[in-house]
């Protein structure tokens, strides 16, 4: 090899050598998820040109669950590092099982926020049901024991002096499922959210009995999670996330874009655009424009539970949260 290519070739090497690391090799953030349009983030991948990040120092390797407590599990077995869990899932997840590590790092999405959309729980508009006390007995479903419209549910029972096992029974039923089971009368009460609210026939058919707001008044019912060892491992990559989530999240909701929001999420769902012009509206749940979780409403979420003896231990919020990223992620952005 004579000493022109010699010359060349160490070049090239040491230009490869200068780049960044994440240039060939983007962090894959294993992410789990529940419900589109509940949570936005598994919408990015489909539409990464309005991203800054995405494909260069991050990617997401979807994950879907039926609710947020199954990923703890996950998330102690380090098989997610992104987990959207709900504010009883994180409760469970540093009480039970002792995840000291876990970090909040953003908000998901609020129910109960004045002006904003609160998740119903729903009764046959037919049936026998027309008070909370009329469920003694009776059979009703939720969607995941532990997560946050399972506590809504097992708080507003226990308003009105009814207990699981012992005045009534709670079963596990998925989301999509929850309309046939309320029209088969298999169950009393169902807690579907949305898109599934909004489903003509199960409007049609049913009417609310009461709400999450009613339960619990204003609730941080996701927040964005991943352990601390992983983030601190990851920081420039996770703030790039939490830049392009919060930018993605501006971008839905700007008028000017609601038309393309709208199919964006009908396509991820398989669904007609039809019906759901109420997404990224007030029509639907509250999401902070700045990422930042309600910790003074998880804070008393969470108190609300111990109380009511479904969660053993306090959990001091403030201890786990940790902000910095997406407070960096959003100064970015102005």
């Amino acid at each position: 090899m004579n000493k022109k290519y010699r010359t060349i070739i160490a070049a090239a090497a040491l230009f490869l050598v200068s780049l960044p690391a994440y240039a060939d090799t983007p962090l894959s953030i294993r992410a789990g998820w529940l419900v589109v349009p509940n949570m936005i983030f598994p919408l990015m991948p489909m539409k990464t040109e309005v991203l800054k990040h995405y494909g260069k120092s991050y990617v997401l390797d979807l994950i879907h669950f039926t609710g947020t407590p199954p990923q703890i599990t996950a998330l102690a077995a380090n098989e997610i590092d992104l987990s959207p869990l709900s504010f009883s899932a994180f409760g469970l997840a540093v009480t039970n099982a002792h995840l000291d590590d876990l970090r909040i790092l953003a908000d998901g999405l609020q129910d109960g926020a004045p002006g904003w959309q609160t998740n119903a729980f729903l009764v046959a508009k037919d049936g026998p049901i027309k008070t909370v006390e009329d469920l003694k007995g009776q059979v009703v479903a939720s969607n995941a024991f532990g997560g946050a419209v399972d506590i809504g549910l097992r708080v507003m029972l226990k308003k009105h002096g009814l207990e699981d096992k012992r005045d009534l029974t709670i079963i596990e039923i998925q989301v999509p499922n929850m309309k046939s089971a309320l029209m088969e009368k298999k169950v009393a009460l169902i807690a579907p959210l949305p898109p599934f609210t909004r489903d003509p026939e199960l409007v049609s058919i049913s009417r609310i009995l009461f709400t999450q707001r009613d339960a619990l008044g204003l609730a941080e019912t996701i927040v964005l999670t991943a352990r601390a060892p992983f983030v601190a491992k990851n920081r420039a990559a996770f703030t790039d996330f939490l830049e392009d989530q919060v930018g993605f999240l501006r971008w839905l909701t700007d008028p000017a874009n609601h038309e393309a929001a709208v199919k964006l999420a009908a396509d991820f769902n398989k669904q007609s655009p039809k019906g759901l012009d109420w997404v990224f509206t007030h029509e639907d749940s509250f999401r902070d424009p700045k990422g930042l979780p309600d910790l003074k409403a998880m804070q008393a979420n969470l108190d609300g539970m111990r109380e009511i003896g479904l969660l053993k231990d306090k959990v001091d919020v403030e201890k786990y949260a940790d902000l910095s990223l997406v407070k960096e992620a959003v100064a970015r952005l102005k």
